[in-house]
């Protein structure tokens, strides 16, 4: 198969709730090659209509690492067919589309301007206009979540949803790499708590996760530009949950700058 039949079969598995064999069983499939067939989806998205409005990275939760068999990050675009702004801090979310759907308790950053490479946090901080909780949905096309990182990768990396919380002007943040660090999140299912985390479980802090990120895709030979406006979801506090219809989701977060979340699902 060559990349471009590998992101033709995966297109339509995405658009058909599909599922596909693993690639990372071949020769010479690897990250490089993973990335190469995510360009190639990212322009088919772009060819058919949808619009790139920011990026997901994946794998940044050091805890969940050994249980995924990955062991760095993971990154890909996110579109304004998958991406949501609620209005408040409830949301109702179809399930439709969706394959094997997992949920991750997130920090999401907005883009006032362009970033470039090398930045330390405090000049990344300076090009984002605001920071927000947010979810994102996250499923496979591969059975049971086993695969090698060169296939998420390819496999939109795992992009399904990414619902954003109310924003927060950075400028509420005097120390945001620290004060997002220090986050404390719990996750519950119901009443109850199925898990909880710390912001600093994403690479040290979602504000270093996101430097990390920049330095590293930038320096790929697909190195994605950043532009004002983009959003950027920084990995999952906690360990991602298996979703059903009919549940009911939600977050206590020990930072009241931002919103507790609330996430109902159907079918």
């Amino acid at each position: 198969m060559t990349p471009d039949e590998h992101a033709a079969a995966l297109l339509a598995a995405y658009d058909h709730a599909g599922r596909l064999p693993l690639r990372s069983t071949e020769a010479g499939f690897d990250m490089a090659r993973g990335y190469a067939v995510a360009e190639l989806l990212r322009q088919r998205r772009l060819a058919r209509g949808e619009q790139q409005c920011g990026y997901k990275i994946g794998f940044t939760n050091r805890t969940i690492w050994s249980r995924y068999d990955v062991h760095g990050p993971i990154w890909g675009p996110v579109w304004n067919t998958t991406t949501q702004q609620l209005p408040g801090s409830e949301a109702d979310v179809s399930l439709a589309g969706l394959v094997q759907p997992r949920l991750e308790p997130e920090i999401v950053f907005g883009f006032a301007k362009a970033p470039r490479a090398g930045m330390t946090e405090a000049q990344l901080a300076e090009c984002l206009e605001w920071v927000a909780h947010g979810f994102e949905i996250v499923h496979t096309h591969y059975d049971d979540w086993r695969f090698q990182a060169a296939d998420t990768v390819a496999d939109f990396a795992l992009h399904g949803r990414l619902i954003i919380g109310p924003r927060v002007p950075m400028s509420r943040f005097s120390s945001p790499g620290a004060d997002l660090a220090a986050l404390k999140v719990q996750l519950l299912r119901g009443d109850e708590v199925v898990d909880q985390g710390a912001g600093s479980n994403v690479l040290d802090g979602p504000l270093n996760a996101l430097r990390l990120w920049l330095d590293a895709m930038l320096a790929q030979e697909h190195g994605w530009a950043v532009l004002p406006g983009y959003v950027v979801t920084t990995g999952t506090i906690t360990d991602a949950a298996p979703l059903l219809p009919g549940q009911r989701w939600s977050t206590r977060l020990s930072d009241t700058r931002l919103a507790n979340l609330t996430l109902r699902t159907r079918a």
